[in-house]
């Protein structure tokens, strides 16, 4: 009786967030590449809600890995993708790196969640731990990055991809450089006068 509830627990899962994923991906805008002088209109986490929105372009390498933004807050990203045969290794499993592409966009939104106006960051290092094989069989999962530590110049952030049922795929670390992006309207602002 217990394993039936657990089923139908999932089950529901699935189609909870197979809903929520067609609802973001209503509202999302074409992809592209947005402006820099776009990260000078709000915080990180303004700059990633509008994303969601539609009210920028949507990230290309998300279109083509086929994942989308489901929550973001204060210090926490999870982005959600359905694995397809398309992202196969040669074994017959999801690629590493499909894997890694979507902790790797988890951990350095969830720091960018957390910067202010006009700062940007790149990735310093990533470190991933494969737990278990990902297959097109899994249903949907989701990458689930959290800030451990923010300085001036420094993002730590932790995350781990996980199932519908809570079975865990990977888990992550990275360490991210924040810097100030000098947009082409501030620089020439600043040249006025």
């Amino acid at each position: 009786m217990k394993e039936h509830r657990v089923g139908e627990d999932v089950a529901r899962r699935i189609e909870e967030w197979q809903r929520v994923e067609r609802e973001v991906r209503a509202r999302l805008a074409p992809p592209g590449k947005i402006p820099p002088e776009e990260l000078g209109h709000g915080p990180g986490l303004e700059f990633l809600r509008r994303i969601g929105r539609g009210e920028l372009a949507s990230t290309p390498i998300a279109n083509v890995m086929h994942f989308v933004p489901v929550e973001a807050e204060p210090g926490r990203m999870i982005f959600q993708g359905t694995p397809s045969a398309e992202f196969y290794n040669p074994i017959g499993t999801i690629h590493g790196g499909y894997i890694a592409t979507l902790l790797d966009s988890a951990l350095g939104c969830a720091v960018h969640t957390m910067l202010q106006n006009g700062y940007g960051y790149t990735t310093l290092e990533l470190k991933v731990n494969f737990v278990r094989a990902l297959t097109d069989g899994v249903g949907p999962v989701r990458a689930e990055g959290k800030v451990i530590n923010l300085s001036r110049q420094i993002g730590i952030a932790e995350g781990r991809l996980f199932d519908a049922a809570g079975r865990l795929y990977a888990h992550a670390t990275t360490t991210c450089l924040i810097f100030p992006i000098r947009s082409s309207s501030a620089a020439a602002g600043a040249n006025i006068g």
